[in-house]
């Protein structure tokens, strides 16, 4: 089998499945403990922390561990919101969004906040005049995601941290990075963010372990009551085995992103070609993320699909992974205006650094097949 659904998850390095095992077994004091058992995991805890601010071009202070870029998004919105509701309760997201902000957002408008939802055009992109044209006095965030999940459409995140930081310098800057960081280069400094979501799985690291990064300055209502750690920002005892592992894989991911976009561009660009050349497709995704493809076979579900790939030996997926059981149409597609058949039959491709010349010759091999068989099976219905 072929796996084409990176954008989803990742299988580890190597490196990083020895790095966890063995803090697991050799370092299982905790952190927090003052003996040496607990000095020497949180000695690791520190450089995890410095490694992956080295990575971001940021301080080790201003690092927060979490579970996963679920937590960091939750802690970044409803934090903020929490922390600044006496300057107003005004939010400003994107209807485009990871499910993980989409319905943060949403749920604190039963807290009596206000979320403005933007359009996108038919290509998934925000304006930075749009998203200044709506943030109002009571504003107290902005939260864009750098690639989109499904479609790897890229936000203007120079522009619009530039023009927010100077129209509105007390309206905070959140960006979830989950699907830029190793596929595209990252410049929280430049971009004038003040939080920046990471996970670690989808940079072939473990599960379970994420990272927020907080702009110094930026005060959050911790979302989990309890001890000091993280600053106060996340109580509970920090997984060290999985946090050292994560900062090894952000550090190897970091370190190929020129090398990795590089060869995935060439990729996406011979699949994206060959998507146009079937007439049953429609490409849902443009030449900006190095990694993702994105593309409908409008009037056929999309799990069909998924399924006829599959037994032709490729692993493929539909929307994002935390909606891709549910049974209605993509938001995101709906949000970009596809029809509903066309949001109902979406397909994303998304490329890892394993892959070869030869994985992308049977993926295009598996994508003729696959449309001839369905489009046969259509003829005999009918």
């Amino acid at each position: 089998m072929k796996y084409f659904d990176y954008a989803a998850t990742t299988p580890p390095f190597e490196e990083v499945i020895t790095t966890v095992a063995e803090v697991m077994r050799r370092h299982y004091g905790n952190p927090s403990s003052m003996h040496r058992y607990g000095e020497d995991a949180d000695k690791l805890l520190k450089r995890s922390r410095e490694v992956c601010a080295a990575a971001l071009g940021v301080y080790p202070s201003e690092i927060v561990f979490t579970s996963g870029a679920t937590e960091s998004n939750n802690l970044a919105i409803k934090g903020a919101a929490l922390q600044y509701q006496t300057r107003g309760k005004h939010i400003v997201t994107v209807s485009t969004e990871h499910p993980s902000v989409y319905e943060a957002c949403r749920q604190l408008t039963n807290l009596g906040f206000e979320v403005t939802f933007l359009p996108v055009d038919a290509e998934g992109h925000v304006s930075t005049e749009q998203i200044c044209a709506v943030v109002r006095k009571d504003t107290i965030l902005v939260s864009i995601m750098h690639v989109n999940n499904e479609t790897g459409r890229v936000q203007p995140l120079h522009d619009i941290g530039a023009a927010l930081k100077k129209q509105f310098p007390r309206v905070l800057f959140h960006i979830d990075g989950v699907q830029g960081f190793g596929k595209l280069p990252v410049d929280i400094r430049g971009w004038q963010a003040d939080l920046y979501s990471l996970s670690a799985h989808k940079l072939r690291g473990p599960k379970g372990a994420g990272l927020l990064f907080v702009r110094e300055g930026v005060e959050l209502f911790p979302l989990h009551s309890g001890g000091s750690q993280e600053q106060g920002f996340r109580a509970g005892t920090e997984n060290v085995p999985l946090l050292v592992g994560m900062s090894k894989a952000v550090r190897l991911a970091g370190e190929r992103q020129v090398e990795t976009a590089r060869r995935m561009t060439e990729w996406r660009e011979r699949v994206v070609a060959e998507v146009k050349t079937i007439r049953q497709l429609r490409l849902n995704s443009g030449e900006e993320a190095p990694h993702i493809v994105h593309f409908s076979y409008p009037g056929m579900k999309a799990e069909v699909m998924l399924h006829t790939l599959e037994q032709l030996g490729v692993v493929v997926s539909t929307k994002s992974a935390c909606s891709s059981k549910l049974a209605e149409p993509s938001r995101v597609l709906l949000a970009m205006g596809c029809n509903e058949a066309e949001a109902s039959g979406g397909i994303r491709i998304s490329f890892g650094d394993e892959h070869s010349e030869q994985d992308i010759d049977e993926l295009i091999l598996a994508l003729r097949q696959a449309v001839a068989k369905l489009e046969s099976l259509e003829r005999w219905k009918r």
